[in-house]
């Protein structure tokens, strides 16, 4: 904020006030209990890969200045980087699998209950694929592009056919640079080998097949998953919804599902409808079943369906601390094992539904796609068996939640600008380079406890971006605290500068448009190439007015995420270091020089005010390099000079 004052979150900090006098722990205070953290594991200097170690090198000259084998902080911190991509790269990908899984699987007729529900997005991706649509049923072509979808993961030869979609300059880039991204597994696979001990020992080289990995990800994986989830659960509208832990009822019985993956998801939401379990919910003294959400899989169940959300990641434990939940159900990633302990404080059900992901003392109840909604209702009726062990007199819900309007996927912004008719991303270069937009951020990513109680540092960035008339997308949890704040609204528009807030009056838009979870990241990487292929701000995404920023990155794909826009030719901006400054060689190349080859770059280890200011300075500096810095003159068209306009 202008005025320096931080946000807080006085919500949050009342329930954790509360959970601290009941004794309740946290993971505040586990985060507390374990520093002084290790300063080798943060500057990325220690390395475990082979049984001569672990091996440290002293950042300071005093110590080893190598591992036993001999290798130096440079291919130490290298390998440790490539490695977390590695992990990022496979926990989203791993999810796009099981999306072009379970969309064959449709096709077939083996997955009762789910349905292809955008037939013409199904035809635009076979086209994409090269697979001949025409004469084909949608469940024929949904069998075939899942099957060609799953071999992108592990095909011999070739390379990632969604990569097909970049601007051509780019795609030019990553061939000469030899980063074009080849099947996904293979680039995971590589990493892991390329990292061992006795392997790949030239950072350079590390951080080169670090660019090929990410992209495989963010090109390949991830885009899958996000464009096939659209063929089977419908692509996202603008839609209201509502956001806190206010969205919990006392009266009713309340159901979180918190992970990633919404083919499970969708399945618990369409049997909380069930008539026969609305009645078993009533027969035990509920007046009905709510479902809502907790991070990625919120965000799923929020843009498509607008079911309220609790809240982030690290309201995870403030949720069951209310009292109200009577099942916890989880999928994939983001997941506190904490969860079940606390759970156990209360009548909670903790219940597991993926065979990757159990843990100890938690209910298990395998999701199956091909019984998808019998394995659901399973699940929802645990919820109502707990409802009647709940304890009336231990539910605090706090009464705050905040409507949002969201469900900004590239294809509604193409309507949203255009119309049905003229869909197009002309209305908005167009105010870029007249100067009413200056630019385009992305902020994405993780909350974690890292940052104080109670601290809000995305709403202070998000602010200070919108005041200088940036455009703001958003992903992941960093969406839905600025949702909980009240900044995915129309009436955020006060909040914009004056050009900002002309175009979003004229619009009927917020000012901060909410895209997703952050698999959907790859949905900010369609709508930048379509602003390159609209034409008049470069041929590439290099040269767009965009920059990019996660503030509490947390999870490894939030480094493989970074890295794949980095390699796209963004401007990247993190809040909390990343394990990379044990080598000035790799901090250097990665801030600095990477920008010579990709035209990207990174920037971390920032404030909230030093990361807004960092990405407006590269906003700017697009904008001058495109020589659209200075405001144009405003023309009133004539009828003749309209007919010459070409749409």
């Amino acid at each position: 904020m202008a005025d320096g004052k931080q946000f807080s979150d006085d919500m949050s900090l009342a329930v954790l006030q509360d959970m601290a006098s009941c004794g309740l722990e946290t993971t505040w205070d586990r985060y507390e209990a374990q520093l002084p953290q290790c300063g080798f594991g943060k500057s990325g200097l220690c390395c475990r890969h082979c049984n001569m170690g672990p091996c440290n090198v002293d950042p300071f000259g005093r110590g080893a200045k190598t591992g036993v084998c001999g290798a130096d902080a440079d291919t130490i911190v290298a390998r440790g980087f490539v490695r977390t991509i590695a992990g990022g790269a496979s926990a989203h990908s791993d999810h796009g699998r099981a999306v072009c899984e379970l969309l064959a699987a449709t096709g077939r007729g083996e997955a009762p209950g789910y349905q292809i529900k955008d037939e013409k997005k199904l035809r635009f991706i076979a086209r994409v694929m090269g697979i001949e649509a025409e004469g084909k049923s949608k469940e024929d072509l949904a069998i075939a592009v899942g099957e060609m979808a799953l071999a992108e993961f592990g095909k011999p030869h070739g390379h990632q056919l969604m990569t097909t979609r970049a601007p051509k300059p780019r795609q030019e880039i990553w061939r000469r640079l030899g980063i074009l991204p080849r099947s996904i597994d293979r680039e995971v696979v590589e990493a892991m080998h390329r990292t061992g001990m006795g392997v790949d020992q030239d950072y350079h080289s590390l951080l080169l097949h670090a660019q090929r990995l990410s992209l495989a990800d963010g090109w390949g994986g991830s885009m899958l998953g996000t464009e096939l989830q659209d063929v089977l659960f419908g692509t996202p509208q603008a839609i209201l919804g509502e956001i806190n832990l206010g969205v919990l009822k006392a009266d009713h019985v309340n159901v979180i599902v918190h992970g990633h993956e919404p083919i499970l998801s969708e399945m618990v939401a369409l049997a909380s409808q069930d008539p026969e379990l609305v009645e078993e919910a009533k027969r035990v003294g509920a007046k009905g079943i709510v479902v809502a959400g907790i991070c990625c899989t919120a965000n799923e169940l929020l843009i498509r369906h607008g079911i309220p959300v609790a809240g982030h990641m690290k309201m995870q434990e403030l949720a069951i601390a209310t009292g109200a939940v009577d099942a916890m159900v989880v999928d994939v990633q983001c997941i506190m094992q904490g969860d079940v302990a606390l759970a156990a404080q209360f009548h909670t059900r903790c219940i597991t539904t993926s065979p990757k992901a159990r843990i100890r003392g938690a209910i298990h109840i395998e999701f199956d796609e091909h019984h998808a909604l019998d394995t659901a209702k399973k699940v929802v009726r645990e919820a109502i068996q707990a409802y009647t062990q709940r304890d009336p007199s231990r539910v605090k819900i706090p009464q705050e939640s905040r409507p949002a309007v969201v469900g900004f996927s590239h294809e509604f912004i193409n309507y949203m600008l255009g119309g049905r008719f003229r869909a197009s991303y002309r209305p908005l270069n167009e105010n870029i380079i007249n100067g009413r937009i200056r630019g385009v951020a992305g902020v994405v990513g993780c909350t974690q406890p890292k940052v104080p109680k109670g601290q809000q540092p995305y709403l202070e960035l998000v602010k200070e971006l919108v005041a200088a008339d940036v455009l703001v997308v958003e992903t992941g949890c960093a969406a839905l605290e600025c949702g909980r704040a009240g900044f995915l609204l129309p009436e955020f528009q006060e909040a914009a500068g004056p050009g900002l807030r002309e175009v979003c009056e004229a619009v009927g838009m917020p000012p901060v448009l909410h895209a997703g979870s952050c698999v959907d990241n790859s949905r900010i990487l369609i709508a930048c190439t379509e602003m390159v292929h609209e034409g008049g701000l470069g041929d590439d995404i290099s040269k767009l007015p965009v920059a990019g920023a996660c503030f509490e990155w947390m999870h490894e794909k939030a480094i493989a995420i970074g890295q794949y826009f980095v390699s796209s030719g963004a401007f990247v901006a993190f809040g909390i270091t990343l394990p990379v400054y044990g080598s000035p060689a790799v901090t250097k190349y990665l801030t600095e020089e990477i920008e010579a080859e990709v035209g990207g770059k990174w920037a971390f280890g920032l404030s909230a005010s030093q990361m807004a200011a960092a990405m407006i300075d590269h906003i700017n500096a697009k904008r001058a390099a495109l020589g659209i810095d200075k405001p144009g003159e405003r023309v009133l068209y004539d009828m003749e000079a309209r007919r010459q306009l070409k749409f």
